[in-house]
């Protein structure tokens, strides 16, 4: 496992209560990434609880990171600055020590949960991070955030399990994704950062074919789209009409709520990137 240069400084992209009109990019580890964050529709939230950023470590590594505020509870945009401020923190701990990349995530997580839950005010947050290293990705998480990776036909590469009681539902075969979509406790998060039982799941090392695209969204995303949905807008067309298609798509669900269709207003936040090389 290879440590964290000493020399070359890292360059860190930071979303915090974002409300964009349009996606924006940014170049790490020989790929673009389009980023897009938006607070949601409902009139009374004012304020952006997601939190984003891109850590970029050398030319062929980089950190990509979501924290999602948990909603309805007191101060989850703080818990989701304070979770990606941390692991910007550990990162750049890591260049001075260097350290291995894995080990500054994993702390990061575990720093940010200390810190939320000696807080003492019943803030939390979802955290998503992918680890890339030369064309390889690996995902770490905490919560319903989530990590979707596709072949340019459609082939499902990776997706991470959102840790609620209803994934775990559709895991086992109890019901399926059009009845966990329109599901009463859809909402509920059974691991966070910001509890004292806090699990971080490590995903296994992928890596990525030419044209593979990766998604990590807010659940602002995966409430209005259904997982096949979100595979077909991402697998293939130019990153910039991938992003604002989604964007788009999810606004108009937010906006108009079907039978068929899903519809949650809610702060919306994903980041997209393809390997070309």
């Amino acid at each position: 496992m290879r440590s964290i240069s000493k020399v070359v400084p890292m360059q860190s992209h930071i979303f915090t209560d974002a409300h964009m009109d349009a996606p924006e990019f940014v170049a790490a580890a020989r790929v673009r990434v389009g980023i897009f964050s938006s607070r949601s529709p409902d009139p009374d939230h004012d304020r952006n609880e997601d939190a984003a950023a891109v850590f970029e470590i050398d030319e062929n590594r980089a950190v990509f990171a979501l924290a999602d505020g948990v909603g309805g509870v007191r101060g989850g945009d703080l818990a989701s600055s304070i979770a990606i401020e941390q692991l910007q923190l550990a990162i750049e701990s890591g260049l001075q020590d260097a350290k291995n990349l894995r080990a500054c995530i994993v702390d990061a997580f575990e720093n940010a949960n200390r810190i939320i839950t000696e807080k003492g005010i019943g803030a939390a947050t979802t955290l998503a991070v992918i680890e890339v290293d030369s064309g390889t990705v690996r995902p770490y998480h905490a919560g319903d955030t989530e990590i979707i990776a596709s072949g340019l036909r459609g082939k499902l590469k990776l997706q991470t399990l959102a840790h609620s009681p209803v994934a775990y539902a559709v895991e086992s075969g109890i019901i399926d994704e059009q009845e966990a979509m329109q599901h009463d406790d859809r909402h509920v998060v059974s691991n966070f950062v910001g509890s004292p039982d806090m699990r971080i799941e490590i995903g296994s090392s992928l890596s990525l074919a030419r044209r593979d695209t990766v998604i990590l969204a807010s659940d602002g995303l995966t409430d209005n789209l259904h997982t096949d949905e979100i595979i077909e807008m991402i697998r293939k067309g130019p990153l910039d009409a991938v992003m604002k298609r989604i964007a788009s798509e999810v606004a108009h669900r937010m906006h108009h709520s079907t039978g068929d269709h899903p519809s949650k207003p809610d702060d919306l936040t994903f980041l997209v990137f393809r390997r070309t090389e």
